[in-house]
């Protein structure tokens, strides 16, 4: 039986780890689906770790996993980090900051199954796929980064940057080891290395929604390394 390993990185989510992880027990449970929660904290100051301990007394090690790291490390790094740890056949990563609705994950495994696909992935710009709580600048800083990403990459999916995706294990293993990127590119660098590497790609339109509680940690230095690493994996990839 196929068995789905959720990575949920996490960096001063005290207030939304209980609600993802109640919306992702709940999903997964009415899809009768095999699952566990890998919770990858860096060292957060705010008492998420105490709250993912708490998580587990209520819903058990069985299906809730807290494996932290002293500090923050870069997400591909988190992701290795949860994989030696994860004992499902395939992963699933997403955002802990209620983003990215669990409700769609169903979707994603049915599309895998039906297709047999090395990767699904969220999109927001394709069909009922769309953006909530966003304002019209980071709107457009976000269409102006994926249509300069798709003019120059050619990647064969319409959402490079985001990072609510199903992998088969051994896929995601190959892609993290080509992978040279650590922080917010690295989902990018992700699917283009997959198209390179001639892995098949399916998409799920999924609604993403603006964090409600906490800060985005997405800021002026975060778009500066996107420009580079584009032009970057243009000129390399």
């Amino acid at each position: 039986m196929d068995k789905y390993s959720i990575l949920l990185p996490t960096y001063n989510e005290r207030q939304n780890l209980p609600i993802i992880v109640w919306l992702l027990i709940k999903y997964l449970d009415q899809s009768k689906i095999n699952y566990e929660i890998i919770i990858i904290d860096d060292g957060s100051p705010d008492g998420t770790q105490d709250v993912a301990k708490e998580l587990i007394k209520i819903y058990g090690d069985d299906k809730i996993l807290l494996r932290p790291r002293e500090k923050k490390l870069g997400l591909g790094t988190a992701y290795v980090h949860g994989m030696s740890h994860a004992s499902g056949n395939f992963i699933i990563i997403m955002d802990a900051d209620l983003s990215h609705h669990p409700k769609f994950i169903p979707k994603f495994i049915e599309l895998q199954k039906k297709h047999d696909y090395d990767i699904v992935s969220g999109t927001r710009y394709k069909g009922e796929g769309g953006v909530y709580g966003w304002d019209f600048k980071r709107k457009l800083i976000s269409r102006g980064a994926n249509f300069l990403s798709q003019f120059l990459l050619r990647p064969n999916a319409s959402d490079l940057t985001g990072s609510f995706r199903l992998y088969k294990k051994d896929v995601l293993t190959k892609l993290i080891a080509a992978c040279e990127s650590k922080g917010y590119v690295f989902q990018m660098e992700m699917i283009v290395r997959a198209r390179a590497l001639k892995f098949t790609i399916g998409e799920v339109p999924i609604t993403f929604v603006d964090r409600v509680y906490g800060d985005s940690k997405m800021g002026a230095t975060e778009i500066i390394q996107f420009a580079k690493n584009l032009l970057y994996f243009f000129a390399t990839i």
